[in-house]
């Protein structure tokens, strides 16, 4: 019977059924026979279907051996058109009975799509102009049990696309070439790295203090050590330390864990980068995060010009830059150099239409205008500067403005992709806005840092002036590879298991 009966797109469960059913009989048939696919251990491959189609002039009448999935049957009489799908693509194979002789050719038309088979043959055009191959022998080297979705409908569902992400890459290839461009990301990224004389380095996941950022972490138990631990909301601590140690150009590249909701541009777990370098700060950090994007997008996508969902995106430095104080100005219309006290910035907050549940300081206030009322207006790559010490907590203050730090966010289509510092190395500062948090997380507040009492004795002993980056990875791959949801850009998101 035909794999594909389908009720809008589904198939019936009775006609599953039967289809387990008649596959694992021809599996059994097969096992009898002493033709056990899953006893096959290996499979010579000479070739992959992209070099074969791209270099026809080389290839054309020379054997090759390759091997895939099979897409697609056409034709059962003495010969059959079947399409061979590889990690490069797909590829037309051409089968007669008088090449395999009877009953290899008997034994090739019960075949069922996606089986994975290996074939030797020799590489032609047919009449029609088609690049095929001319099946000399085949071997079948995995049974496929149940039927891929059907080729018409094919697998649309975002739930079933992201619980089933192998599937998703067989029948979507836009799917698969989306995961392809993240690894050459992320490998472009190290090369930059790596040519800027940075060192790539590993710290613990493991945290026994949560701290580094302000974010709600995971919490296990280490049985032997009887004790709680959080798995890591951010690298920071432990790289700075590496900085106070003699390193200076480190950087991290890994998963991170928090404990948050969940959104097209959240997930709990996710990939973040940091960098670390001393005896430069936020302004060098700046010129970094531009060279390094830019030139990123231009290695994997040869150009500084990205449409994103529509949008004309112009990466190519340098990037517009305004400070917290001036972009809430400009797009509010609130000018906080003159508000004097905390009563009159909660009130003209509320004015904006603002929920103020409790009571919040007037750097806080300007923090939450920005993130309310101004970062959605951030299409274009934008440096936000100079944020309040309130929310801060790990950052030098400027020299002129002790009420400001040197920091900044950048911002592309709204959203934020990343976060620098000029370091905070005062150890004396550094513990004061530690007990801050400390006296926050007493409160209630679950996202506050605890104190981390061996990082300020690190800093007694000396960290040199540096500036920190942290960049959001699979937000940066969202946008270089046109993706709407941050679950585009994971091959396995966290999703709620079925019920």
């Amino acid at each position: 019977m035909s794999d594909h009966i389908e009720n809008n797109g589904e198939l019936l469960e009775e006609d599953l059924n039967e289809i387990l059913r008649v596959r694992r009989a021809k599996l059994a048939e097969l096992q009898k026979a002493g033709a056990d696919p899953f006893q096959i251990v290996k499979y010579d491959v000479t070739h992959h279907t992209e070099e074969i189609i791209s270099q026809f002039e080389k290839y054309e009448n020379q054997k090759v051996s390759i091997a895939g999935r099979l897409m697609s049957k056409r034709g059962m009489g003495k010969s059959t058109f079947c399409d061979l799908q590889d990690r490069d693509g797909r590829i037309q194979l051409y089968v007669r009975i008088n090449d395999l002789g009877e009953e290899a050719y008997e034994s090739f038309k019960k075949l069922d799509i996606g089986d994975i088979i290996g074939v030797e043959g020799v590489v032609f055009k047919t009449r029609m102009g088609e690049i095929s191959i001319h099946v000399e022998r085949y071997t079948l080297l995995s049974k496929s049990l149940r039927p891929l979705p059907e080729k018409f409908h094919g697998l649309k569902d975002p739930d079933m696309r992201y619980r089933q992400r192998y599937l998703d890459l067989i029948m979507n290839p836009e799917v698969k070439n989306t995961f392809i461009t993240r690894s050459r990301i992320i490998a472009a990224i190290r090369r930059y790295l790596d040519a800027k004389g940075f060192l790539e380095v590993d710290t613990p996941i493991l945290n026994t203090i949560q701290g580094g950022a302000a974010a709600r972490p995971f919490i296990t138990h280490h049985n032997t050590l009887d004790m709680d631990m959080f798995l890591r909301i951010a690298p920071e601590l432990y790289l700075k330390r590496l900085i106070v140690g003699g390193f200076e150009k480190v950087y991290e590249l890994g998963r991170m864990f928090r404990n948050e909701g969940m959104s097209i541009k959240h997930n709990p777990e996710f990939t973040m980068m940091e960098i670390y370098q001393a005896y430069t700060d936020y302004h060098g950090m700046m010129e970094l995060t531009e060279s390094l994007i830019s030139s990123v997008a231009q290695e994997v996508l040869g150009t500084t010009k990205v449409s994103y969902q529509g949008q004309e995106i112009d990466l190519t430095p340098p990037w517009n830059r305004m400070t917290m104080l001036e972009a809430v100005l400009k797009y509010t219309g609130v000018d906080f150099n003159t508000i004097t006290s905390d009563e009159e910035a909660m009130k003209i907050a509320k004015g904006k239409g603002l929920e103020i549940e409790k009571p919040m300081t007037r750097g806080e206030v300007m923090n939450l205008m920005f993130e309310e009322l101004v970062e959605h207006h951030l299409v274009q790559p934008t440096f936000i500067m100079d944020y309040p010490v309130e929310v801060s907590p790990l950052t030098k203050r400027k020299p002129s403005c002790p009420e400001l730090t040197e920091r900044f966010e950048v911002f592309i289509t709204g959203r934020e992709f990343g976060n620098a510092y000029s370091e905070l190395n005062d150890p004396i500062d550094q513990k004061e806005r530690f007990l801050a948090q400390v006296s926050k997380r007493e409160a209630g507040d679950e996202e506050a840092s605890m104190m981390d009492d061996d990082y300020i004795v690190a800093l007694e002993h000396g960290l040199p002036p540096t500036g920190g980056l942290g960049i959001g990875i699979d937000r940066l791959i969202m946008l270089l590879t046109d993706s709407y949801s941050i679950k585009d850009v994971l091959l396995f998101p966290t999703m709620k298991p079925r019920e």
